[in-house]
């Protein structure tokens, strides 16, 4: 057992070494802060790359029609492409993987109306899965989003986005309330509380009541649907291509043909995300352990030096009967002190910098659009499992010199100046 003298011994030779241990001991200090920093900006990379996706299910899939670049079966280029019933009623019919799905009209900025308020904002004419695949949240005091009834009767029922509600009704509730959208009345059935993404708020109303209102050639450029069975890139690039194929055939355009439509692949561009930041958390633990090897390498070091300038006086403990284990275990001790107190320093200088980023991030929280960096947090086990591998690496460190001092002969040490 180490006492409470061969503690003091250490401290004072700690003491007499200032500097020197100052030094040894930022090194290992520096080390953790590290680690501790590149693993909290990695996460604070992932978590707002995926609080992205999380505006929309990350098994969602859009299409936008565009218009034809080349020639095809006789038709000529430049043909605009535009989405009836029939492709949407296909993606169902021909492609297994497709769960749930909408067409969306998107009719422009309307003049919105209730008593002395007004705005303008976006409408949008969808179908009850538009909630599910856009994870909108809608009020649950007595508020629901489209439904089947709506879309067979053609409602006249909005949704709101909370700012809008906020904006035309102030303080009191907008449910059950009719407001003036254009020159026809409609009906609260909802609030979304989901913060609005790129483009401000926006309305919902049942796509058929969209149709008849404000689109009477049946025709929109937009579709969402969720998709599921796809676990790979692989996967998603096959299902992608049977789409075109799929749409080609309906539209008649030549599938190779890459101004017809565009596709958003929400799943795909996950697992890339995914992957890519995988690759960066092993880049980041590379950098991070290399730096923590760096610091106890300097902790090896310094006892090796420790060992020589004290050579005479390990000696002439061996000389009067000290034993072996004494020596060995009051260098290991020392090698423990130094790299426990530094690096847990470290560790508590890491985390604060990591919390007041995180509490910075967070009151800036409130700002509108997508964001590439929040919550940059690290996960407490992370934090001790690595400065116990790094207490545990400076035993080691300090296991080396001291078995070269244990291995002093007492008269060659006596012989040392």
């Amino acid at each position: 057992m180490i006492g409470i003298d061969a503690i003091r011994e250490i401290l004072a030779t700690l003491k007499q070494n200032k500097l020197r241990t100052v030094l040894t001991g930022l090194a290992v200090s520096w080390g953790i802060f590290i680690l501790i920093v590149l693993l909290g900006a990695g996460n604070g990379l992932r978590n707002g790359v995926v609080s992205n996706f999380a505006g929309r299910s990350s098994n969602s899939m859009r299409l936008w029609s565009g218009s034809s670049s080349m020639p095809y079966q006789g038709l000529k280029a430049d043909r605009s492409l535009p989405f009836t019933e029939k492709e949407l009623n296909l993606m169902f019919d021909e492609l297994p993987e497709v769960n749930k799905g909408t067409a969306v009209i998107t009719s422009g900025r309307r003049n919105f109306v209730y008593k002395n308020e007004y705005g303008s904002f976006d409408l949008y004419g969808v179908s009850p899965a538009y909630s599910e695949i856009f994870n909108l949240v809608v009020d649950s005091e007595g508020g629901r989003f489209i439904n089947d009834l709506d879309m067979k009767n053609r409602h006249k029922t909005v949704v709101l986005d909370k700012k809008i509600a906020d904006e035309l009704f102030k303080n009191r509730s907008a449910l059950g309330e009719y407001l003036q959208i254009g020159s026809i009345m409609f009906q609260v059935v909802g609030i979304n509380l989901k913060k609005e993404e790129w483009g401000g708020p926006r309305a919902y109303i049942p796509f058929t009541t969209a149709q008849t209102i404000y689109n009477p050639d049946k025709k929109f450029y937009h579709m969402a649907f969720l998709i599921d069975g796809l676990a790979s890139e692989i996967e998603n690039e096959e299902f992608e291509d049977r789409v075109t194929n799929v749409m080609a055939r309906s539209l008649r355009f030549d599938p190779a043909d890459s101004r017809a439509i565009w596709i958003q692949n929400n799943q795909k561009d996950y697992l890339e995300t995914m992957r890519i930041f995988g690759g960066l958390n092993i880049f980041v633990g590379i950098i991070g352990i290399f730096t923590l090897i760096a610091g106890v390498v300097g902790v090896s070091n310094i006892l090796l030096v420790s060992v020589k300038e004290r050579t005479r006086e390990i000696g002439i403990r061996k000389a009067i009967g000290a034993p072996p284990a004494t020596i060995l275990s009051a260098i290991m001790l020392e090698s423990v002190l130094i790299t426990a107190v530094f690096g847990y320093i470290g560790m508590l200088c890491g985390t604060g910098l990591i919390e007041l980023i995180g509490m910075l991030m967070a009151q800036a929280g409130d700002a509108d659009g997508p964001t590439v960096f929040k919550d940059p947090s690290v996960e407490m086990s992370y934090v001790f499992v690595s400065t116990s591998i790094l207490i545990l690496a400076g035993v080691i460190a300090g296991y080396i010199p001291a078995r070269r001092a244990v291995g002093i002969k007492p008269i060659e040490a006596m012989r040392e100046v």
